[in-house]
């Protein structure tokens, strides 16, 4: 039986590709591998040629052109295997509602309801068929929803010879949301011109701006004494971790900021007399901004060995840059797109990315690597959704490219 798009992503959801930061190992969670190899599988079944998946289960495959034209140039499309380990993706029970506005009831029996009064976006996709929660997982859109494109246009492709088209690279890479998809993606093995993660939010998207990113961590040393006994030498790590939050400046909260606006985001804490630990990640578009977000943090942490000597340390870590230095000298790329899109009846949104994907890491690694919208909203959680109508504009949209490319060659 011959999958849709949409069959296709709601049988990629079944499998629970959760990644984690605390493993240390490639893929981070066993899931990833198991839904890699069923990938492989049907990649063998349509035909594709030069199927690898590796020891970390990078996934790449081929469709050879089927036009004899050497000056098409080799483009590529990229995806990734996890979902976010903010909230589970296992046992995930997705349903298509045909939307006519209002509520929606995802768990009547926790009352979780995905609203237009929460969520105003829902009223752009009226009469539309979405694809929800049971209010209980995410729904893994980002990015089975890509995944599903590409592999849906190559299908499509299959069986439309008739659309010519150069070299396809198709690519699919394990812990992006940790951070890690980039880190043992072969840019010469996938040997592309450029390429494009299908890895954005609603319909329409299209990126090459993102944002400068680092991991920080701030370590506090206290001293703990019996607490009858403490005065005047008793230092708690746990307090000075909260004057340090609060030594930074409240505006640059992520609840606080918009489009181009940078953000410190404490995402865990930890704490008791003895020792505290702070962690962020810092943001920013302009790279300047972003360079003093991280001198920032030094001299907060000095300012707390200056009260409280030797307490103090800060550990960061750069995790990605703004891929417009890389993207912008070659804006053909990124019009390509434009043109595919609006051929197909999507309206451009031409925005910055406020978050990363694996085409920031990428271009810095010599592929530039824009980003395209999947369809889904609401991300890494229970009221995440996914119009079909989006979905299967995505995977227009990856086709119309390929056809654009072979054209303009």
């Amino acid at each position: 039986m011959k999958l849709t798009v949409t069959d296709r992503f709601l049988k990629y959801v079944t499998f629970d590709t959760k990644s984690s930061e605390e493993t240390g190992t490639t893929p981070s969670t066993p899931g990833q591998r198991v839904f890699a190899e069923a990938l492989v599988k049907e990649l063998e079944v349509l035909g594709l040629e030069e199927i690898s998946l590796d020891d970390n289960s990078y996934i790449m495959a081929t469709l050879p052109a089927n036009i004899d034209n050497s000056s098409i140039p080799t483009i590529g499309f990229i995806a990734h295997l996890d979902t976010s380990p903010d909230m589970s993706g296992k046992d995930v029970t997705p349903r298509i509602v045909s939307y006519k506005g209002g509520d929606i009831i995802l768990n009547a029996e926790d009352n979780i309801v995905l609203s237009p009064s929460m969520f105003p976006e829902l009223n752009d996709y009226k009469e539309q068929d979405l694809i929800v929660t049971d209010g209980k997982t995410l729904l893994g859109a980002d990015d089975k929803a890509g995944v599903a494109a590409i592999i849906g246009a190559i299908q499509y492709l299959t069986e439309h010879p008739e659309i010519k088209h150069g070299k396809i690279r198709i690519g699919f890479t394990p812990d992006e949301e940790i951070g890690q998809g980039a880190d043992h993606f072969d840019v010469d093995k996938f040997a592309c011109k450029w390429a494009y993660t299908i890895d954005g939010g609603q319909i329409g998207e299209l990126e090459f701006e993102n944002f400068n990113a680092a991991a920080a961590k701030i370590i506090i040393k206290g001293l703990n004494v019996h607490p009858g006994y403490a005065k005047g030498k008793m230092v708690n790590a746990s307090l000075l971790a909260m004057d340090f939050a609060s030594w930074l400046p409240v505006v640059q909260r992520p609840e606080h900021t918009t489009d181009y606006e940078g953000f410190f985001h404490l995402t865990n804490m930890t704490g008791t007399v003895e020792e505290a630990t702070l962690s962020y990640i810092v943001r920013d578009h302009v790279r300047s901004l972003f360079e003093q977000k991280k001198q920032l943090l030094q001299l907060l942490v000095d300012r707390m060995n200056e009260m409280h000597p030797g307490s103090t340390r800060l550990e960061v870590r750069d995790q990605y840059y703004n891929m417009r230095e890389v993207v912008e000298p070659q804006k053909h790329i990124v019009d390509l797109a434009f043109e595919a899109m609006t051929a197909v009846g999507v309206k451009p949104l031409v925005k910055p990315i406020r978050g990363g994907t694996d085409g920031a890491r990428l271009s810095f690694m010599g592929l530039p690597c824009p980003n395209i919208f999947a369809g889904g909203l609401n991300f890494h959680g229970r009221y995440e959704f996914l119009p079909v109508q989006s979905l299967e504009k995505s995977m227009q949209t990856i086709i119309k490219i390929t056809e654009l490319t072979a054209q303009k060659s």
